[in-house]
C-alpha cells in the first residue's frame, strides 16, 4: 500500500486569480458530495460513489485541458462537471433520473456524455474507456488539431486486458492521450498489494514505449503543471503518456460497502493529506485567503446548489412511452433503395464488389477510416483492401495490433469526433475478443446518451472451406439478440455493394457479415458507380406459391440449387438484413404459401430461425397449411474434416425437409 506524504506546494507561475479558480473548483465538488451523502441518506438518489479526498485530480486535469479537449471521467470525478460547469440543476436530475438529465432516466450517476462540455462518461467495464479516448486521440491527428484527450481508470482497472491493449494502440500510432491513473488503494476492498506486483503502475508504461510517471495526485498544482505540460507537449508532438496518481479513496467503493476493510491509522493519515484543506491552508499562508471568504464563498456555492436542487426537484418524473423507448434505440435513419448514375456495368465477384463497394465508400466519405489487421500493404488476408493504402495512405488505411477490443473502441472515439470507420474482423471468430465493445458501447451508445456510432464492422464468416472450429463460424445470432445493432448478410454480388455502401451511410453500427465460400465463388453483373440497396428490406429471389423458404447468406444458395433439382414452385425470400426484420415481407410470403421452412447455416439452438417462427405462430398461425419448420447447422463447433463439416451443414438436411413439407 502507498503511504502519504506531506503536500509540498512549490512556487508556481500560477496568478493569483488562478490559483483561486482552482480552490473554487475544489471546493465545489466537495460541497456537492456533501450535500448528496445527505440526500442519499434521505432516499432522494439511490447510489453515490464518493471522491472525498480526491479532487485535485479531476480538478487539476481537467483544469489544465482545453474547453473543446474531451475528458473521460469515472465514478470519482465530479470535478470534471463542476470545473467545466455543467449544469447542477442538469447533474442533480441525471442523478434522480429525471428527463432534465442527460440519459433521460435510462442511465444513472456519471454513465453518461455531454459533449457540449466535451466530457464522455465513464464505462462500467473501466478499461474500454481507454480506447474510446484512443478514437478522440486519433481524430485529433488525422484532423491536425493540435489538441488532446484525457482519460481516467482505477488501479483496479490496470489489471484488465483493454488498459494493456490501449496502450499498445496508442504507443505504436502515437496518439496524443493522457492515460490517468486514480492510483486510490483500493479496487472495491482488494487493496493495492492483491493486484499488482510492480512497485508502480506508471512502470507499466515503460513496456509499451511511453513515457510514464507518478506525481502526487493529492497535489492539485502537481497535478495541474504536470497535465499542463504535458499536454502542451503532445499538442504539437504526438505521443501517449501514462501519469500515475497517487491517492486514497476515503470512503467506500460506494456508501453501501463502508470502509471498515481499511485500517483505522491508513485512514487518519490520508485524512491529513485532505487536497482540498491542504491546498486552502497553502492559500491562507499566501494571503489570497480568509476565514471570512471562506466562509463567504462557502456560502455563495452552497446557495447555489440549493437554487440548483430547487429547479431539479421540481421536475416531474420520466414519461414512460415504449414508443420513445424503442425509437431511441437508434439513431434516426431512411435507409433506401439507390440506383447507380451511369449504366456502366462489369462483372464482379462476390469479393471484388465488397472491395469496390468499400473504394467508393472512401472516395464519398472523406472522413472514413478503414482498420484492421493485415489491411494496409497486405490488402487483407482475402485481399479486399489491396492497394487501398497506395490511393488513401497510411493515415486512413491502418494496419492494427491483435487488440480488436482497443480498435473497435477507437472506432467508437472516432465517432464521438463526427467520422466514421470501418473494422474488418479478420474472421468473423475473433470477434469475441471485441465483444464487449459491440455490445456494450457500439449498440447502447445512442439510446443511454445520445451518441451514434458511425461504425461498420466486416465479418468474414461461414463453413464449407475446410477452416475448422476458430475459422468458420456463422455467429449472426450473437448480435441479432442485440438492440441497437444492425446486422446485415447479403447473398449476391449486388446485394453486398449496395448494403455495404448503404451501411457507410447509415448513422447506426452495422455488424457486415461476408461469406467466405462466396467470395471468389459467386460473380454477377453489376453496376460500376455508386448505388445502395436498403437495410432492412428483404428480396424475393424466386416466386412461388407452394412453400416460403425463408433464408440469407449461402442459405440462398442452396435452397436455389434444391429448388431447382426438386422442381418444386417454391418461393425464397432472401432476408439480407437480420436486424431489424423485415416482417412485412415475411409476413407477405407467408400469406401466398401457407408453408414456411426457414434455413440457416447457424446452429439451430438459438438461431434467428426461432424468433421468426415464433412469430409466424403467434401472428399468422391461421394462414398456416403445415407447422413450421426449421432447417440449420447441428449444435456443435464447425468441424475441419470435409465429411464431418458436409454433416455438419444443413444442406442435405434442407432437400429432405423441404420435400416433407410440400407433401403435407
Amino acid at each position: 500500500m502507498h503511504t502519504a506524504r506531506a503536500i509540498q506546494y512549490e512556487k508556481t507561475q500560477l496568478s493569483d486569480a488562478q490559483l483561486m479558480d482552482l480552490y473554487k473548483n475544489l471546493l465545489k465538488p466537495r460541497l456537492v458530495e456533501e450535500k448528496m451523502l445527505i440526500r442519499l441518506r434521505q432516499g432522494k438518489i439511490s447510489k453515490w460513489f464518493s471522491g472525498i479526498g480526491q479532487e485535485a485530480i479531476s480538478v487539476g486535469c481537467t483544469a489544465a485541458m482545453r474547453p473543446e479537449e474531451v475528458v473521460f471521467p469515472m465514478h470519482r470525478n465530479l470535478g470534471v462537471f463542476t470545473t467545466r460547469k455543467v449544469p447542477l440543476e442538469r447533474l442533480f436530475s441525471q442523478w434522480q433520473g429525471k428527463m432534465l438529465g442527460f440519459t433521460k432516466g435510462r442511465d444513472r450517476s456519471f454513465h453518461f456524455g455531454a459533449m457540449d462540455y466535451n466530457i464522455v462518461g465513464m464505462i462500467s467495464h473501466l478499461g474500454p474507456q481507454m480506447s474510446l479516448s484512443s478514437g478522440v486521440a486519433l481524430a485529433h491527428k488525422l484532423k491536425e488539431e493540435k489538441n488532446c484527450s484525457l482519460v481516467f481508470t482505477g488501479e483496479g482497472g490496470t489489471s484488465q486486458g483493454e488498459f494493456h491493449e490501449a496502450l499498445n494502440v496508442a504507443a505504436v500510432w502515437q496518439l496524443p492521450v493522457i492515460f490517468v491513473i486514480e492510483n486510490n488503494g483500493y479496487g472495491l476492498s482488494t487493496p493495492v498489494s492483491e493486484q499488482y506486483k510492480c512497485e508502480k503502475l506508471s512502470d507499466r508504461g515503460i513496456g509499451y514505449g511511453m513515457r510514464s510517471m507518478t506525481i502526487d495526485g493529492n497535489n492539485v498544482l502537481e497535478v495541474y503543471n504536470t497535465i499542463s505540460k504535458l499536454a502542451k507537449e503532445i499538442r504539437e508532438n504526438p505521443e501517449p503518456i501514462l501519469v500515475e496518481c497517487q491517492t486514497f479513496r476515503m470512503r467506500g467503493h460506494e456508501e453501501a460497502s463502508g470502509v471498515k476493510y481499511v485500517p483505522k491509522e491508513l485512514m487518519e493519515e490520508w485524512r491529513q493529506k485532505d487536497p482540498l484543506k491542504n491546498f486552502e491552508k497553502h492559500l491562507l499562508e499566501l494571503g489570497l485567503l480568509s476565514t471570512d471568504k471562506i466562509e463567504q464563498l462557502t456560502k455563495d456555492i452552497k446557495q447555489e446548489l440549493n437554487d440548483a436542487l430547487e429547479i431539479a426537484d421540481s421536475q416531474p418524473k420520466v414519461n414512460v412511452e415504449t414508443h420513445y423507448e424503442l425509437m431511441d434505440v437508434y439513431a434516426n435513419h431512411k435507409s433506401v433503395d439507390t440506383t447507380a448514375k451511369n449504366n456502366a456495368t462489369s462483372e464482379k465477384r462476390f469479393v471484388d464488389a465488397i472491395s469496390d463497394g468499400l473504394r467508393l465508400a472512401m472516395d464519398f466519405h472523406e472522413d472514413l477510416v478503414l482498420m484492421g489487421q493485415d489491411i494496409a500493404d497486405y490488402g487483407g488476408v482475402f485481399k479486399i483492401t489491396d492497394g487501398f493504402l497506395e490511393k488513401y495512405g497510411k493515415g486512413r488505411v491502418r494496419n492494427t495490433p491483435l487488440c480488436e477490443s482497443a480498435i473497435l473502441g477507437i472506432a467508437l472515439g472516432l465517432s464521438i469526433k463526427g467520422m466514421k470507420s470501418m473494422v474488418e474482423m479478420q474472421f468473423a471468430d475473433f470477434v469475441t475478443c471485441g465483444f464487449n465493445q459491440i455490445v456494450n458501447n457500439h449498440a447502447k451508445s445512442h439510446y443511454r446518451w445520445g451518441q451514434v456510432s458511425n461504425t461498420v464492422i466486416r465479418m468474414p464468416a461461414g463453413a464449407g472451406v475446410a477452416a475448422g472450429p476458430y475459422h468458420s463460424q456463422t455467429n449472426e445470432a450473437w448480435f441479432t439478440h442485440t438492440p441497437g445493432l444492425k446486422v446485415v448478410f447479403p447473398s449476391s454480388p449486388y446485394d453486398a455493394k449496395g448494403l455495404l455502401l448503404a451501411a457507410f451511410e447509415d448513422p447506426n453500427p452495422v455488424l457486415f457479415f461476408e461469406h467466405k465460400a462466396l467470395y471468389r465463388s459467386l460473380s454477377e453483373e453489376i453496376p460500376d458507380a455508386y448505388y445502395t440497396v436498403a437495410i432492412g428490406k428483404a428480396n424475393v429471389v424466386r416466386s412461388g406459391s407452394d412453400v416460403s423458404v425463408i433464408t440469407y447468406g449461402m442459405g440462398v444458395h442452396w435452397a436455389k440449387e434444391i429448388v431447382e433439382e426438386l422442381d418444386l414452385d417454391v418461393e425464397i425470400l432472401d432476408l439480407r438484413t437480420l436486424n431489424p426484420l423485415d416482417w412485412p415481407s415475411i409476413e407477405d410470403s407467408v400469406l401466398r404459401t401457407g408453408k414456411v421452412l426457414i434455413l440457416h447455416e447457424d446452429i439451430m439452438q438459438g438461431g434467428i430461425g426461432a424468433d421468426i417462427s415464433a412469430y409466424i405462430n403467434e401472428h399468422l398461425f391461421q394462414h398456416l397449411d403445415a407447422p413450421v419448420m426449421r432447417c440449420a447447422s447441428l449444435n456443435t463447433p464447425v468441424p475441419f474434416d470435409a465429411d464431418l463439416e458436409k454433416n455438419y451443414l444443413p444442406k442435405d438436411r434442407f432437400r429432405r425437409k423441404l420435400q416433407e413439407l410440400a407433401a403435407y
